[in-house]
């Protein structure tokens, strides 16, 4: 097993293939870490919270619209390719559930028939929203869900440097 993390440019499949060898080898060791299970507990509910917040602004109505009645989708296929193996990784200890192959062929590698199967996104996932939600939203109940999201991102920043200095062998 190479704990060296695949190149950005690398294919999904080999990225999700070194997050599962990665837990095959060194899960027990990584799940040890106080710091870092804090944390995975800690982003578990700051994804839930600002999944929540989102729902009751209707977002997901929104995105479902575009998607089924304009053709277009911010979840279109090649997103996953921003996505470092680093943050497949942190899912699979989320107990994320991450396909073998992709259930839309138009569509994020990572997307399902229910919505993303991630709890710990890229921030182009968490954080952007189109024009047509934006113009739509008031102003302070959008600013609540940013900060909400804010709080989400800054764990997942925090997990995903704490997961490459254990991949290092030097946690601290």
């Amino acid at each position: 097993m190479n704990s060296l993390e695949p190149p950005i440019e690398s294919p999904i499949e080999q990225k999700i293939s070194w997050a599962r060898d990665i837990i095959q080898c060194r899960g027990q060791e990584l799940l040890g870490d106080e710091k870092l299970m804090k944390n995975l507990v800690m982003l578990k509910q700051a994804v839930a919270g600002s999944r929540e917040e989102s729902a009751r602004l209707g977002i997901g109505d929104y995105c479902r619209s575009c998607e089924e009645q304009e053709g277009g989708s911010c979840c279109g296929a090649g997103i996953e390719r921003n996505f470092n193996a680093v943050l497949i990784l942190l899912n699979l200890l989320l107990k994320a559930e991450i396909p073998e192959l992709r259930y839309d062929p138009s569509s994020c590698f990572f997307l399902s028939e229910s919505g993303c199967r991630l709890l710990a996104r890229h921030v182009l996932c968490v954080n952007f929203l189109c024009r047509k939600i934006t113009s739509a939203m008031n102003p302070r109940r959008l600013a609540a869900l940013r900060e909400k999201e804010g709080v989400e991102l800054n764990l997942i920043f925090t997990l995903h440097e704490r997961l490459k200095k254990n991949l290092a062998g030097s946690p601290k």
